[in-house]
């Protein structure tokens, strides 16, 4: 059903292939970020309700582990073909649930079906291998096999990409999964799911989608990280919350895969071409009011061209439109909620005061707050050090590429970076100097494929999501041997 043909959604868990009522029979409100108008009534769940999903997920393991490849890659072929025939609905509720602007609505149906195209094939991936052993007649294997229930809690920036991402690879291979969305994308990035898989053919159990009102993540939280049926936990999101995850998974021997916070650098090398690095770092920095793990937050450009070149980016930011996210030709949306806007204009109002210059923007606008590029931001500002979710970048001068990448890497922070020169030579020798997990050569630092090994360093996380180097996050691997005949014993 399309947004636009019921005025308020009702939303329950899912759970067991059911939509199921939540335990305390209780709703929360689910809000548009530019209007504030109420587009859902969702089901505020507790721990009882968490500990149900993981029942049934545990309960669907041991049939669906054992599923054959051809069953695993139809379902994700089916639920591709699924969404996109509902692309125009899933990016309506995009900018009505997240304030997402529809050429990020776009780009992120483009890339969710080629997600699980890609993991469609992974069905198919090797599991094993054959190890030379020293013992005579013994043939020995490495076999991976799924590890059991995963629990995935995702965020609500990207929504349909993460929660896409948290779900396909433990499916795939063959594990069951119980998905905590976040509050505020408790549809898009979650319950949508459960309705795209079911009429995919997946089996009751094998997808389950608990939902929480704000503030009430914790108790559900807990629940998948203390239920010993729940081998593996993924999360996408800040770094103070996947440190807080960690210690408490390390407390409980259990492995969690993290995607966290970013402080990214875009590094615009004297011999790049002007007019495709403004263009670049217009797109890296405001993409999605620079609520994005991957925006660049920093612009690190070198001193032949940084006069120009940050000219030309002052009058290209304050040219980009602002507004209503579901207008087409708008830019720069509203940021998620009241408080995340707030933050924003009180680390930029901080960096001022400590001295740092606005080139253009710095303003909020109703709910929405401008592109902003800032110049002589201190180090020891807030906005300097922590990652601040919205379309906010600093430009910092250097003499040198060596002078860029210490710049860059003078951060907790290691998930994205970008590096913009015509000499792909020098840029690979600076790329290799780089703490970070992702490094694009000639590009900025927003860019992903669903193949590809997704994941940062340091601060920004550990473990890889991404085609089949995930199979290394979601399955065990295990040393299984045959003994052809007898061998000798010593006693």
């Amino acid at each position: 059903m399309s947004a636009t043909e019921t005025s308020i959604r009702d939303c329950l868990h899912f759970i067991g292939g059911e939509w199921v009522e939540p335990g305390g029979g209780s709703r929360f409100d689910d809000t548009d970020p530019f209007t504030g108008d109420v587009v859902a009534h969702v089901a505020d769940g507790s721990r009882e309700d968490a500990r149900a999903a993981v029942e049934a997920a545990a309960a669907a393991f041991p049939e669906w582990s054992q599923t054959p490849p051809a069953a695993r890659q139809a379902i994700f072929l089916k639920a591709a073909d699924i969404l996109e025939g509902r692309r125009d609905e899933v990016v309506e509720w995009l900018a009505r649930e997240t304030g997402c602007t529809f050429g990020f609505g776009m780009f992120q149906m483009g890339f969710v079906p080629g997600l699980f195209r890609q993991a469609a094939g992974a069905a198919y991936a090797p599991t094993g291998t054959v190890v030379p052993s020293d013992l005579p007649g013994a043939f020995s294997m490495g076999v991976r096999r799924p590890v059991g229930v995963v629990g995935a809690i995702s965020p609500w920036n990207a929504a349909l990409i993460l929660s896409a991402r948290a779900i396909a690879a433990p499916l795939v291979f063959g594990n069951t999964v119980v998905l905590k969305p976040s509050e505020e994308s408790p549809y898009v990035g979650g319950l949508l799911w459960g309705e795209i898989f079911a009429e995919a053919g997946l089996p009751p159990g094998v997808l389950n989608v608990v939902t929480h009102g704000r503030g009430r993540a914790g108790p559900i939280a807990d629940e998948l990280v203390e239920s010993p049926h729940v081998r593996r936990i993924n999360f996408t999101g800040s770094t103070a919350t996947g440190r807080k995850l960690a210690e408490a998974a390390g407390r409980n021997l259990k492995r969690v895969v993290l995607e966290l916070g970013g402080q990214n650098p875009l590094i615009v090398l004297a011999d790049a071409d002007l007019d495709y690095a403004v263009s670049a770092s217009a797109f890296g920095a405001y993409l999605h009011q620079g609520q994005i793990c991957m925006s660049a937050r920093k612009i690190i450009v070198e001193r032949p061209i940084a006069e120009e070149f940050t000219s030309r980016l002052a009058e290209k930011t304050a040219g980009l439109s602002l507004g209503d996210p579901k207008e087409h030709e708008t830019i720069i949306g509203p940021l998620i909620t009241e408080r995340a806007l707030e933050t924003v204009k009180g680390r930029v109002d901080d960096a001022v005061r400590q001295g740092a210059r606005v080139l253009a923007g710095g303003e909020a606008v109703g709910p929405c707050f401008q592109a902003t590029l800032l110049a002589d931001v201190p180090p020891d500002a807030e906005l300097a050090r922590v990652e601040t979710f919205g379309p906010v970048a600093a430009i910092e001068v250097v003499d040198s590429g060596e002078e860029a990448v210490a710049h860059a890497n003078a951060t907790t922070y290691g998930l994205a970076a970008g590096i913009l020169t015509s000499n792909p030579d020098r840029g690979l020798a600076l790329a290799e100097q780089l703490q970070s997990g992702i490094v694009h050569v000639n590009d900025q630092p927003v860019h992903d494929e669903p193949q590809m090994p997704f994941g940062g360093v340091k601060d920004s996380g550990w473990g890889r999501f991404g085609g089949t180097f995930a199979m290394d996050e979601f399955t065990e691997l295990r040393w299984i041997t045959v003994q052809s005949g007898t061998r000798p014993f010593p006693f």
